[in-house]
């Protein structure tokens, strides 16, 4: 089963910083039928949205039928974070949301849709880092945690990056294409782009292909993606902050994933955080995926991310 996106509206919902707004959140449900089976939940990264598995799933060499997130033995459901504009919703306050308010929101989804069990939460990036924020909350949530290149705080170094991203998106002249060839630099790494492209120049444009690519990469997102839901994506990587007290409750087997060439969320300190969480819990686990390409590896490391996933998700 594949559904069009579905819609729900949350009444009068207070965010951390007080104020009340109506939410219009939508989402999109995968394989079998609400609980005729185990539930999956998906969080979506920053440019991410619902649409997970399929023909045009951003996520379909992972999920799909007798694929690792098997579609024939799971339900999987994917939020999209409102004021991505995937749904056409748009949020002009921008600043009034932190992460903390998105995961209560999805909580508040579930809570909604009568889902109270999840047999597991993945989540790549800010979709990971979303997830710590929701089981700081209600521990209890889900068998499996699967974070995947992120943290459960927003650290010094992607703060910077951040603020970077932030003052490039308020240029006047092209603002997302300049952001995201920013962010391109921070997904990938030196020898990614060194070994892929070697000083080459595309002779008919008379440009290096490296900075062809570029250029390529601002402009197909500014052609899908909009200005404010970059602005809210941002700001919400900024404000990652699920209080570590929390997360020795969480009682799921958290399986934390981490990318050794990560310049993003660095590998270092998700080692730091698992060995934190080990401390106090048995089921905290963590596993590399070992690549040149960066924070990026979790999105084309397939066959790696299928191997560490295929022992989880049974």
């Amino acid at each position: 089963m594949k559904t069009s996106l579905q819609h729900i509206t949350l009444y009068n919902f207070e965010l951390i910083s007080g104020k009340t707004l109506d939410i219009h959140l939508s989402y999109q449900v995968f394989g079998q039928d609400l609980f005729s089976a185990p539930i999956v939940l998906v969080n979506h990264a920053l440019t991410g949205n619902s649409n997970v598995s399929g023909e045009n799933g951003w996520w379909k060499t992972l999920l799909g039928e007798n694929k690792t997130i098997d579609t024939n033995k799971f339900t999987v459901i994917c939020f999209n974070i409102p004021g991505n504009g995937f749904d056409g919703n748009l949020l002009e306050n921008y600043e009034d949301f932190k992460s903390k308010d998105i995961a209560k929101i999805f909580l508040e989804g579930l809570k909604l849709l009568k889902i109270e069990k999840l047999h597991t939460i993945i989540g790549g990036s800010l979709g990971g880092a979303i997830g710590w924020e929701m089981l700081a909350v209600q521990s209890d949530l889900t068998e499996n945690f699967i974070p995947i290149a992120c943290d459960y705080k927003t650290s010094d170094w992607l703060h910077s990056q951040c603020l970077v991203q932030k003052f490039l998106l308020t240029q006047k002249e092209e603002p997302v294409q300049k952001a995201r060839i920013h962010a391109m630099l921070c997904y990938r790494t030196p020898e990614s782009l060194n070994l892929r492209f070697k000083n080459e120049i595309d002779e008919e444009r008379e440009i290096l292909k490296s900075h062809d690519w570029l250029n390529f990469h601002g402009k197909s997102l500014n052609e899908r993606f909009s200005l404010s839901a970059y602005h809210l994506m941002n700001h919400l990587l900024i404000n990652i902050d699920a209080p570590q007290e929390e997360l020795k409750n969480i009682n799921a087997n958290i399986h934390l994933v981490a990318v050794d060439s990560d310049l993003f969320f660095p590998a270092f300190e998700i080692k730091k955080c698992h060995e934190n969480l080990i401390k106090n819990k048995s089921n905290a686990f963590y596993h590399e995926i070992y690549s040149i390409h960066g924070h990026d590896a979790f999105l084309m490391e397939y066959e790696q991310l299928n191997e560490i996933l295929g022992k989880i998700i049974t």
